[in-house]
C-alpha cells in the first residue's frame, strides 16, 4: 500500500520560509512523477508544482515561480518544496501527490496517491 506523509508546515511570518518534505512508502518512489498541491478554505484545490522522476525537470504554478522549488531525493523516497518569500495568500493545506504520469500535468486527475496535507500559515 502506497503511502505519502507531508511534514514541515507551521506558522510563519510574511517573506519568511520554510521546507516541506513528503516521504513515500510502499512502492517504487523513482517511478513517479511527484507533485505538491495547495488548498485554502472555499477554494478549491490548486496545482503548485511538479518534478520529473529523475528530478531534472520541474514546473511551477505562476503564483510561485521564482519563490518556491521542487526537489527530489529517490534513494530517500522523498519530495521537497522549498518556498521562500513566503505571503499571506500562500496560507493553505498542501498537499503531496504522486502519479505514473507521461509529462506534465498539472490536473489533480491525473495523481493516484495523496498525502493527508499539511497546514502552512503566513501571517501578515
Amino acid at each position: 500500500q502506497l503511502q505519502l506523509v507531508e511534514s514541515g508546515g507551521g506558522l510563519v511570518q510574511a517573506g519568511g520560509s520554510l521546507r516541506l518534505s513528503c516521504a513515500a512508502s510502499g512502492g517504487t518512489f523513482s517511478n513517479y512523477v511527484m507533485a505538491w498541491f495547495c488548498q485554502s478554505p472555499a477554494k478549491e484545490r490548486e496545482f503548485v508544482g511538479d518534478v520529473s522522476r529523475t528530478g531534472l525537470i520541474t514546473y511551477y504554478a505562476d503564483s510561485v515561480k521564482g519563490r518556491f522549488t521542487i526537489s527530489r531525493d529517490n534513494a530517500k523516497n522523498t519530495v521537497y518544496l522549498r518556498m521562500n518569500s513566503l505571503k499571506s495568500e500562500d496560507t493553505a493545506v498542501y498537499y503531496c501527490a504522486m502519479g505514473r504520469i507521461v509529462g506534465h500535468t498539472s490536473s489533480d486527475k491525473d495523481y493516484d496517491y495523496w498525502g493527508q496535507g499539511t497546514q502552512v500559515t503566513v501571517s501578515s
